[in-house]
């Protein structure tokens, strides 16, 4: 029997659950036995419970008073210590100032030689190179693949499908937020009035500084190059260009010419980037609305393309899932 740690319980963190639970045949075929939560922390309090927690409780619980239970800490660390458990699951809010919560609790979980798994893109963003070092040290394992494009499966699509392969660059869109914005911009829209309807329908939050400086993207071109490429390069090395220049001329002269303005962030041996590019209309990296796209240039493959869903609470968890899946496979 596994047992999960779920650190954060928001959106993803109730998703996660929701999946286990629509998963449920899947674990026990596969592996004899579901995973069980033993234990859930928010940013105030915490629920644990040795034998596995209720989690139709936990989740019921939340909704109603917005808290896992009456038990509040005052140190997430001290909360993981408070239950045996074989993963943490990450998913608390990022932080690319110093990686905050997050980063301590992965610290923690890794020098006590527990596995982990993370969306969280803020330590992946700021301290890839440790947080992997001391999973080897520690025998651990260590998956993100929810970090970057939610349910586009990209990372481990690298390791693992593409591990034979010298992959040269990938260039993608990595904001669906940033996306939406430009293609309303597209068909007419200032940038006020696009960003206004994205807050609306819940694709940008109240403070869309993250998404539109491009700083989200950043992050994710980070992981990409640390992962994939073997880079030891922080979120500080990257050149970011956000969208908020982009005026309706330029937006018009694209058009004239037959392109699009999209967010692109490129990532190679020698390039870290994330800036506005034109692409001609048509091409892969031309889509419109909410996707996250990626061309992955592959010298013995050629280009692939990929695209899904780069955020949401099913579409997160769906990426959770298949690392903890991976993990699970090696631990029989």
């Amino acid at each position: 029997m596994v047992r999960l740690f779920i650190s954060g319980f928001g959106t993803v963190g109730q998703g996660l659950v929701e999946v286990l639970k629509r998963r449920h045949d899947f674990f026990e075929n596969r592996f004899g036995a579901q995973p069980v939560v033993v234990g859930v922390i928010d940013s105030k309090t915490v629920a644990i419970d040795q034998n596995g927690l209720d989690m139709d409780a936990v989740v019921a619980r939340k909704t109603e008073k917005r808290t896992v239970s009456d038990q509040t800490y005052s140190d997430s660390v001290k909360a993981l210590d408070m239950v045996d458990y074989d993963i943490l699951v990450e998913v608390s809010p990022t932080n690319i100032k110093d990686g905050g919560t997050g980063l301590r609790n992965i610290t923690h979980a890794l020098e006590c030689g527990k596995d982990v798994i993370t969306v969280n893109k803020g330590p992946l963003a700021l301290k890839f190179q440790e947080l992997t070092d001391l999973a080897k040290r520690n025998g651990c394992k260590f998956r993100y693949e929810g970090s970057v494009g939610g349910a586009m499966p990209i990372i481990n699509l690298c390791h693992e499908n593409l591990v034979g392969e010298n992959i040269r660059s990938i260039r993608g869109i990595f904001n669906g937020t940033c996306n939406f914005i430009l293609s309303k911009m597209d068909n007419g829209q200032p940038f006020e009035q696009a960003l206004k309807e994205a807050q609306q329908l819940g694709y940008a939050e109240t403070d869309p500084t993250n998404d539109v400086e491009g700083y989200d993207a950043a992050t994710k071109v980070v992981i990409l190059a640390n992962a994939v490429f073997h880079r030891n390069v922080t979120f500080s090395d990257v050149k970011i260009t956000g969208i908020t220049g982009i005026t309706p001329d330029a937006i018009a002269q694209a058009a004239a010419h037959n392109m699009v303005i999209r967010l692109i962030g490129e990532i190679s041996e020698t390039r870290l980037e994330v800036a506005p590019r034109l692409i001609p209309i048509g091409h892969p990296l031309s889509i419109a609305g909410t996707l996250n796209i990626a061309q992955i240039d592959a010298d013995l493959a050629g280009p692939i393309t990929i695209n899904g869903r780069g955020a949401g609470k099913i579409e997160t968890a769906s990426a959770i899932l298949s690392d903890l899946i991976a993990i699970m496979d090696v631990r029989e």
